[in-house]
């Protein structure tokens, strides 16, 4: 997609995290750029809760990754590589264990881990636009493509 969309507030980027989340298939894997605080994490809770999540969503920049069991088997990995000091490390921590190709990974700081993570079907760049936020969102597979006209149909 060329053509930015523009977020208002932490309730609009929820609610593009719940659209993406009702396009979303199991297998996939999301990457998430943009400075710190300009909304991945809140993207994330809007995805989560938008599957059944019910609990708090918080970046996992310590842990590195935190998992999801959700309704109907569903599974979610959310990373945040921030704190990753060398891609490799990802190997240490055990990243094939995540690369089933059923749970869906939303991966954000993906460029620290990058020749260890798997290609990204789709990848979203949050910039910061005054108060509010510009999405880019680029596919990058065949399943990145499906997302993106999902996401357009039900916009």
């Amino acid at each position: 997609m060329s053509e930015p969309l523009f977020v208002a507030d932490s309730e609009a980027m929820e609610a593009f995290g719940a659209r993406l989340a009702t396009c979303s298939r199991s297998g996939e894997t999301i990457f998430l750029h943009g400075e710190l605080g300009a909304g991945k994490t809140t993207l994330v809770r809007g995805y989560l809760r938008a599957l059944g999540h019910q609990g708090a969503v918080k970046s996992p920049t310590y842990t590195l990754v935190e998992p999801y069991e959700l309704k109907g088997g569903r599974r979610v990995y959310h990373f945040d590589l921030y704190r990753l000091g060398e891609a490799e490390e990802l190997e240490y921590m055990g990243i094939r264990d995540y690369l089933d190709g059923e749970a869906v990974l939303l991966v954000e700081w993906p460029q620290r881990g990058e020749g260890v993570l798997p290609e990204s079907d789709l990848d979203i760049t949050i910039c910061y636009e005054g108060s509010a936020r510009q999405l880019t969102v680029r596919p990058h597979t065949r399943a990145g493509e499906k997302l993106i006209d999902c996401l357009w149909a039900n916009t």
